[in-house]
């Protein structure tokens, strides 16, 4: 399984032969100013709620690739407002089975509207059930007792946010990570804006000091999970 990091939220997952991209929102980072969005031809597109920085790229990626979007139903019927008819929609607490394998829509605190006004529902993050490993995409939130229903799905990794301001900071994500029993952390949703700028080293050493493994990939690099 290998994961791509392409700036804020915006990942991409290769699970049993099938693209996975999160939330894609490049064109509008300029911190990811050397991705070009048109190679990008993804065969499942996540979405974790309707803020621009989330699916600012959404719809292009779609129809530049053909993808099924997975998102909670209020962005279902948004997308279908802008001619994109290849969606499954879900909602809080409900999993499907998908040729790559199982995904489940899990709780996220924060807020969801999207870029023309309309209603994104609740905002999601997801559990992705893949090639033996159980992958956690938190989406943009903060931290919630919720996540201690994760503790026992023995995740493999967690993709957290990390920026502060908006969703969590760094000593929240610390906090998620005891609360879901996971050690391999992969942080997200920082450094594109003033306000979610961190400093990297702090971070990291906070990580270690608690006996995490956080990986802070460069936009472009890929992981190994």
């Amino acid at each position: 399984m290998k994961l791509t990091y392409y700036g804020q939220s915006t990942v991409e997952l290769v699970a049993d032969g099938k693209t996975l991209l999160f939330d894609p929102f490049i064109t509008p980072n300029e911190l990811a100013k050397d991705i070009d969005i048109n190679s990008l031809k993804p065969d499942y597109i996540l979405v974790s709620h309707g803020h621009g920085d989330h699916v600012a790229n959404l719809v292009t990626v779609q129809k530049n690739s053909g993808a099924k979007v997975i998102c909670i139903a209020e962005i279902h019927e948004w997308l279908g407002k802008q001619g994109v008819t290849n969606v499954h929609g879900m909602n809080i607490g409900g999993g499907f089975n998908f040729e790559f394998g199982r995904v489940k829509m899990v709780n996220a605190v924060h807020s969801s509207a999207l870029p023309d006004g309309s209603n994104g529902g609740n905002p999601a993050g997801f559990l992705i059930y893949s090639e033996g490993k159980v992958i956690y995409f938190a989406g943009d939130t903060a931290l919630t007792y919720d996540m201690k229903l994760l503790a026992d799905e023995n995740l493999d990794w967690a993709i957290l946010p990390i920026g502060d301001n908006y969703t969590m900071g760094a000593d929240d994500a610390i906090k998620a990570a005891a609360f879901i029993n996971c050690k391999n952390i992969i942080g997200v949703h920082y450094d594109s804006f003033p306000v979610i700028k961190i400093n990297k080293e702090e971070v990291a050493g906070k990580f270690v000091k608690a006996g995490l493994n956080l990986k802070l990939p460069a936009i472009g690099e890929s992981l190994e999970l």
